[in-house]
This record gives C-alpha cells, sequence and structure tokens, in this order.
C-alpha cells in the first residue's frame, strides 16, 4: 500500500471478538501484552517509509494495553533511528470482575484529536472497525458531532475497507468472473471526500477488482438491520447508493445519518471452561448404526455431561474409493474440569479402534483439552466511559460523549406478504446462478445477505426469499429467531439468525463456527428459477443503485 502509490493514512484492523480473548489470555500470562505483537513485526519494515512519505498510519492492535503498544512503538522507532510522534487512545476498558476481558466500542474523535496532535502513528484499544476511517475523516475536514451525513458516509467507507481485499474482489461470490480469477486481489483505497462521499478504489495494477458487485458484498458483511448503530451516528444502510466511477471505481454516496444511540456496545468475553474434539470415519454401510455404537460407547466411557455427536453424512453410495464412501462422526467434550475434557476423553476415543465398528479409524490423534471463551454484548451509557486522546505531546485530552442522542427501537424485520410476481417458466438449478451472497458471525448470531445481479432478479428475490423459505434451504436456521431486512438501493435481503453460533465463535462447534460458508451453501441449493430473469449482472435500474 505503502508503495503502491498516494496515500494520505494506512489503517490496520486487527481485533475481532476472538482476537480480544487471545489477547486477554496473553495478558493473563504478562500484563505488559495484551495487544498484536503482529503489528509491531510488520511496522518494523515499513515505518521508515510511511514517515518518509508522509503517510499515517492508524490501528487498532492496541487491544487491551494500547499504551503498552504506544510505548513499544517508541523503543522501536529508537532502535531504527526514527523521529516518530505516537499517539493513543484509552478508556474502552470496562472494570468487570467477573470478565476476563470487558471493553465498549469507541467512535472516532478520539483518533482524531491525536491526529490534530501531530501523531505519526494513532494506536487505539477496542473502537468500532470503521472509527478507523472515520478518525483521519474528522481531523482532514474538521466534522463536528453534528455533522451526521458526513459521519455516516465516512461509516460506511470505514465498513467496506475494514476486511481488505474483501471489497476488491476477496471471498467474492463470483469470484470466476474476475480478471485474474481472484487470485491475488489488491488491498482497497477509500477516497473520503469532504461531504462524506466516498470513491472505492485500488492501486493501479493490482489484482482482484471493484465493481458495484464487489462493494456490494462486503457492504452487506456482518451487518443486522438497515439502522448500522455506532458511537457516532446511526448509519443508513438503505440510504446507501453505489454507482461505477470508472474502471476499478465505485463512488458511494446519498448516506444518511441519525444521532448515535445514548449507550455504547460492551463485548464481554469470559473463559467458558474446556473442550476437546474426536473425529471418527464411518465407511461403507450401516453409517448410522455405526454412529450409534460410538455414541454408546464414548458416553459409558466418559459420561454423558458435555458431549455432543456431530454426525457429516460426507459419504456417497457405490462410492469406488474409502474417501468418498466415508462419513465423518465428530465428537466434541466441553467441561469445567481439564482433566475430563483432556486425555481422558481423547485416550477412551482411540482405546475404541480395536473394539468397535468395523473399519474404525480416526482423523485425529489424542490430545489434551484447550479452554473455550464465551462472547456475550452489553451496553453502558455514553458518558460512563471516560474516552481520552493521549497526544504524542502526553497531553490526555478527554473526549466528551455527543451532545444529542436517540432512543434506539428494535428494528423492523419485513417478511413480505405481498404476491409475488407472476413466473410463466421456471427451471431447477442452483440459486446461485442468480444471486450473490455474503455471511459472518455477529458474536452468537450469523448474517446472511443476498443480493440480485439484476432489477428483475430483486423483483423476484424479495418476494420468494422469505424467512419461511430460507428454513426450508438451510433447515438448521428453523427453530431460531430470524430477522429479515430489505435494502432495495442494494438489490438486496439480508437476514440476522438468532444464536447460530452458540456463545460465539470460539465456544462453537459447528462445522463453520464463524458462517463463512452459510451464503455459498445456501448458492449452492437448487431451486425452482424463473426462466424469465437474466443470468449475470445487468446495468440497468439497479445497477447504479
Amino acid at each position: 500500500m505503502l508503495d503502491g502509490g498516494e496515500l494520505d493514512v494506512l489503517t490496520g484492523d486487527y481485533l475481532a471478538e476472538l482476537t480480544m480473548l487471545i489477547l486477554g489470555r496473553d495478558r493473563l500470562r504478562d500484563p505488559d501484552l495484551g495487544y498484536a505483537k503482529t503489528f509491531l513485526r510488520q511496522l518494523e519494515s515499513c515505518l521508515g517509509t510511511a514517515l518518509d512519505r508522509g503517510t499515517r498510519i492508524v490501528t487498532n492492535a492496541g487491544g487491551l494495553n494500547p499504551a503498552g503498544l504506544a510505548a513499544a512503538i517508541d523503543r522501536l522507532a529508537g532502535r531504527l533511528d526514527l523521529p516518530v510522534r505516537v499517539g493513543y487512545v484509552e478508556g474502552d476498558a470496562i472494570q468487570r470482575p467477573d470478565a476476563l476481558t470487558a471493553n465498549a466500542y469507541l467512535g472516532a474523535f478520539g483518533i482524531a484529536a491525536c491526529l490534530d496532535g501531530g501523531a505519526d502513528v494513532v494506536v487505539t484499544g477496542r473502537v468500532t472497525d470503521a472509527s478507523l476511517v472515520v478518525g483521519p475523516a474528522i481531523a482532514h475536514y474538521g466534522w463536528g458531532r453534528d455533522d451526521l451525513d458526513e459521519l455516516a458516509g465516512a461509516t460506511v467507507a470505514g465498513h467496506l475497507v475494514e476486511c481488505g481485499a474483501q471489497v476488491t474482489g476477496g471471498n467474492f461470490s463470483f469470484f470466476t468472473e474476475l480478471p485474474d480469477g481472484g487470485h491475488r486481489p489488491g488491498f482497497p483505497i477509500a477516497e473520503v471526500h469532504p461531504d462524506g462521499s466516498t470513491v472505492i478504489t485500488k492501486h493501479p495494477g493490482t489484482g482482484g477488482a471493484v465493481t458495484v458487485e464487489t462493494v456490494t458484498a462486503q457492504l452487506l458483511y456482518e451487518v443486522g438491520g438497515p439502522a448500522y448503530l455506532g458511537p457516532d451516528v446511526v448509519t443508513r444502510l438503505d440510504s446507501v447508493t453505489l454507482r461505477p466511477d470508472g474502471p476499478d471505481r465505485v463512488r458511494v454516496s446519498g448516506v444518511r445519518g441519525t444521532p448515535p444511540p445514548a449507550t455504547l456496545k460492551v463485548g464481554v468475553n469470559n473463559l467458558g471452561g474446556f473442550r476437546n474434539s474426536m473425529t471418527f470415519v464411518l465407511c461403507g454401510l450401516d453409517i448410522e448404526a455405526k454412529a450409534a455404537l460410538v455414541r454408546g460407547q464414548v458416553e459409558e466411557a466418559v459420561g454423558k455431561d458435555g458431549l455432543e455427536f456431530v454426525l457429516a453424512r460426507t459419504d456417497h453410495p457405490d462410492a469406488v474409493d474409502t474417501e468418498a464412501a466415508s462419513a465423518l462422526l465428530h465428537v466434541h467434550l466441553r467441561d469445567s474440569d481439564r482433566t475430563r475434557a483432556g486425555r481422558a476423553f481423547s485416550a477412551a476415543a482411540v482405546e475404541l479402534a480395536l473394539a468397535s465398528y468395523p473399519g474404525c479409524t480416526l482423523t485425529t490423534l489424542p490430545g489434551d483439552a484447550t479452554p473455550y471463551g464465551v462472547f456475550t454484548a452489553d451496553t453502558v451509557p455514553q458518558d460512563a466511559v471516560a474516552h481520552v486522546a493521549v497526544l504524542p505531546s502526553g497531553e490526555r485530552v478527554p473526549i466528551a460523549p455527543p451532545p444529542n442522542t436517540c432512543l434506539q427501537g428494535p428494528p423492523v424485520q419485513q417478511n413480505p406478504i405481498r404476491r409475488a410476481p407472476s413466473l410463466s417458466r421456471t427451471r431447477r438449478g442452483p440459486l446461485g446462478e442468480l444471486v450473490g451472497a455474503r455471511s459472518g458471525d455477529k458474536g452468537g448470531d450469523a448474517n446472511l445477505g443476498v443480493w440480485a445481479r439484476s432489477d428483475a432478479g430483486y423483483a423476484w428475490l424479495r418476494h420468494w426469499l422469505t424467512v419461511e423459505r430460507l428454513a426450508e434451504l438451510l433447515p438448521e436456521t428453523a427453530p431460531l429467531a430470524v430477522q429479515r431486512y430489505e435494502l432495495p438501493n442494494l438489490r438486496a435481503v439480508n437476514f440476522v439468525i438468532e444464536g447460530l453460533l452458540g456463545a460465539g465463535v470460539a465456544a462453537s462447534t459447528r462445522f463453520d463456527p464463524q458462517a463463512k460458508a452459510l451464503g455459498e451453501l445456501l448458492r449452492s441449493r437448487t431451486v425452482d428459477l424463473p426462466v424469465d430473469v437474466p443470468i449475470g449482472p445487468t446495468t440497468s435500474g439497479g445497477e447504479g443503485a
């Protein structure tokens, strides 16, 4: 990014819910840790280049210890004989004696204060991902708390680039259509304008692509309802307009913002206990009976408490090789007792190898248990958090909470009962021929955004893909609460599936614990497709929306 062209600010998003748990465990071992050590290693090779080019660096790699990372950067700069001014933001840590970590999601004005104070590098703890972009925009344009549309526009820009190359073709449903087949997508650039509008692009000569569809895919990633809540502004995702702006350029405009909530989200991580897993290979005939035998034997050996059995029917009838003829039985054990979840469990599983079903074999060796975490979300009043910007001079600047907030009601889900367009002819085919999808984790919930490639496709999709239809296509969602939202400007429907991931990524034993493949699973389902809807993107109507 530094070598490829003009760049004012380089951002780096290092934090996820799972990362905070890992950093919390690091800090238990060493109170001086708690930040992303990989950032320091990366910075060593490029800090001099950034300073030479006048590119400022803004990162949340401070994690649980932004002051510690700031001090480590000072030491690194001294060793490299580089004059660097480091500012950092603190105040996100919430005192919860019963939690491993508890951190409020701060906004962007502390970052802006550090940049205004002359920082070359700004380090934060837990801020919203988008704040890494919003903060530099505030500092550059002098926006205030009441510039809600501008803040909302920059929030969308931050959301789009927070996952790096995902907006330039990484993890894209139609990757085979990319110029380089998705082999090495370049990293994105957000050109943020004074009115909050943005052009998403990338350096010339880099791979992947920036199109309305790649931007749509990332915009749908890990979001809920149309009101995207943040500490500085509520961003209306249903107001976003996307239009082509030249090769590998997409203009994001029309974004509207409303006052933020009076509370901040707090991410809480606790150690939930210990877990272990073993996988049995079941080959050939009587798969269900073989799985039942293993279940009974394992339960007798270690007890039923905390056991979970998941049978993956990966076997094919009349297969010509062992792998194609085999199913996998995943056995998970979670317990507060490390000894029971450790070798006592895994060794008992291996000991069945000569005394269980015919052809018994396992994919895993006996191993010890590992700790797992449980993520929950809470809120605190905005004025209960001591948000502070520590400038390179050492001056501590308190960041006041927003003066105007708005009570946020529950999002209104949309499940259409209108009559669907009449379809004269249909054909059987995978849903993914007409739609793209992007899915991900939100604590214990999952989001699944689905977009149509044409106006005609969206007219069909918004009526056809209901919560009930989703339950038919993805049966694991049927017993769960599912919220559905329409985003007409994006020709998209977004679902939030509550509780799909249990107690969060760190505790989930689901085969796809972060729901990253949920969208592709949906696209693979064979359904009745309307013959009159074209395959592939169109440039009419909604393509510019």
